[in-house]
């Protein structure tokens, strides 16, 4: 967190501290994408030192075509939000979108962006239907044992004497809740923070979206190279 005053002589008030962004992304994608670039890079450098004939060329021809997908898809999504706009990176597209642009968030099948009258995919905080169906077992069972309250889908504590210590951590900011998939803790997270950030005169401003080409360009360079050195035989 970086904060910024105004200068006691002259008597101004200090503007709004300015906190970092706040990232989201699958840990699952970052790992399986590492396991792939290994594989790959394994396989590549083999080609390359032991292959004859064409077979390191078509091996350098297929590296970016199999590499940058790969990064684009795995590593690359993250979703970052500060106080005056939310920034959704996908794997071939950035969509920056300030707050008084986001009309909502949605977690369906996959989780949605409503922003300038558009739907965006955020392949960032994919939808695991698994991950879910669990977390409303917890629920059920800590409603069961009559710990905590659940209300749409948010437990609040009883008080008691027999209070659920894991509903009682959710409460606290920050932590995790048990009784809810993690990709639905994110939406309503960022749903928070359009709301509360919407009315902000920095906030305005019109949703950009950008075409990542560091990773079409080498991908499609690639894949011709590829193709003609399997068409020249």
């Amino acid at each position: 967190m970086t904060e910024s005053a105004g200068s006691p002589d002259q008597g101004s008030a200090a503007p709004d501290p300015q906190y970092a962004d706040r990232a989201y992304r699958s840990v699952p994608g970052i790992i399986s994408g590492v396991m792939l670039l290994a594989v790959a890079a394994w396989l590549i450098i083999d080609a390359v030192i032991s292959g004859t004939g064409r077979t390191p060329w078509i091996a350098l021809a297929a590296a970016p075509v199999f590499v940058f997908p790969v990064i684009a898809y795995t590593l690359r999504p993250v979703v970052y939000a500060n106080e005056r706009r939310l920034l959704v990176r996908n794997p071939l597209r950035t969509v920056e979108a300030p707050w008084a642009k986001v009309e909502g968030l949605r977690a369906g099948y996959s989780v949605e962006l409503f922003a300038g009258g558009h739907k965006y995919q955020v392949w960032a905080v994919p939808v695991s239907l698994r991950q879910r169906k669990r977390a409303n077992r917890q629920a059920t069972r800590a409603a069961a044992a009559g710990d905590p309250v659940i209300s749409g889908g948010h437990p609040r504590s009883t008080g008691g004497r027999n209070a659920n210590p894991l509903a009682g951590r959710a409460a606290r900011a920050g932590d995790p809740d048990p009784t809810r998939a993690w990709s639905d803790q994110v939406v309503d997270s960022l749903q928070e923070l359009a709301e509360r950030n919407a009315a902000r005169p920095d906030a305005g401003g019109e949703v950009a979206v950008r075409w990542c080409w560091w990773i079409i360009a080498p991908t499609l360079v690639g894949l011709v190279a590829l193709v003609a050195l399997i068409v020249a035989g």
